[in-house]
């Protein structure tokens, strides 16, 4: 395949992916409200749900490009939490009126059971029912947490579509959620296929790759959500996509991708990007928990996502 051609695929299915993934959040929300779910349960169930990183992530995997499998993981939530959050703080210092430390706990324990889960260098099968069941565990708990009185905003696309009009028909909804995930497939094939071409042209691993440039391209479109709702006064929304994000990604994400196929883990990753990642999610955690994230946290987190790509790049590790 020629590089005009592979450039010409990767847009092609990149714009595939990313359009009918919002398509996808809004198919499944429209038929969760036509069967008379309430807009809380979708907000707890479909908590982070990015269907765009899990398709890109489930084809790497299936193709044995692990690198990229994880990297739609581990540095997609590095644009999340440390990029998109970080930006967002600079221009709009955030402040919470509270902070629920039960809550904030939630994905430093998705990290860290995914990282214990892949101490061996590995991730199987059983790996990935352990993590889907952690994720219906902290589904749960946040139902109880709310029981009691701790509230639970939703964020990203969920969010979005729930602020929108009244979503489509049952009918209708189906047939969109039929179409958007034939779409969102056939994307991320041609956008894994073209990723091979461009990971021999520049010389780089499939985990570089992964780990910069393809997770910054699908997931940029978090800044798009965290800086408005937070010029909105809306904090709440703007960690709801983060804390989300990471519930979404480290649990029911990758739980999913292990399914597909059982995923190597190389020592980059184990000793570089993961470390990284979950370290910046603690830091995130502990910023709202002083329910203040300024402008220098902002700076830090930002400069933290700048070391994570060019130290990566320069191949610099500890």
């Amino acid at each position: 395949m020629s590089l005009p051609l592979a450039f010409v695929l990767f847009i092609v299915g990149l714009g595939l992916v990313l359009y009918f993934a919002e398509k996808l959040v809004s198919a499944v929300v429209g038929t969760a409200v036509a069967f008379r779910a309430s807009a809380f349960w979708i907000s707890v169930v479909f908590v982070g749900f990015d269907p765009e990183n899990l398709a890109v992530g489930a084809t790497g995997s299936y193709e044995g490009l692990f690198g990229i499998a994880l990297g739609s993981v581990i540095g997609a939530t590095m644009v999340a939490i440390a990029l998109a959050l970080g930006v967002t703080a600079l221009v709009v210092p955030l402040q919470f009126g509270e902070a629920p430390r039960r809550i904030l706990l939630v994905p430093v324990a998705a990290v860290a059971l995914a990282s214990g889960l892949m101490v061996d260098r590995a991730l199987s099968r059983v790996d990935g029912v352990i993590l889907l069941l952690g994720y219906v565990v902290a589904v749960v708990y946040l139902l109880r947490l709310k029981r009691g009185g701790v509230d639970i905003k939703p964020g990203g696309e969920v969010q979005e579509t729930l602020e929108k009009e009244k979503p489509a028909g049952r009918w209708k909804s189906l047939g969109l959620l039929v179409l958007s995930l034939a779409a969102i497939v056939v994307g991320s094939e041609m956008v894994i296929s073209a990723s091979r071409r461009f990971i021999a042209g520049l010389g780089w691993s499939d985990t570089l790759f992964g780990m910069t440039l393809l997770a910054f391209l699908i997931s940029i479109e978090e800044l798009a959500r965290e800086l408005p709702a937070a010029i909105r006064k809306r904090p709440d929304i703007t960690y709801g996509n983060v804390a989300g994000s990471v519930l979404a990604f480290f649990l029911f994400n990758l739980g999913v991708i292990a399914l597909v196929r059982p995923i190597r883990v190389d020592a980059q990753t184990l000793t570089f990007y993961l470390p990284i990642c979950a370290g910046t999610v603690v830091l995130t955690s502990l910023l709202v928990a002083t329910r203040r994230v300024p402008r220098w946290a902002g700076a830090l987190l930002v400069a933290v996502y700048a070391a994570f790509v060019a130290l990566g790049i320069l191949g610099v590790e500890p």
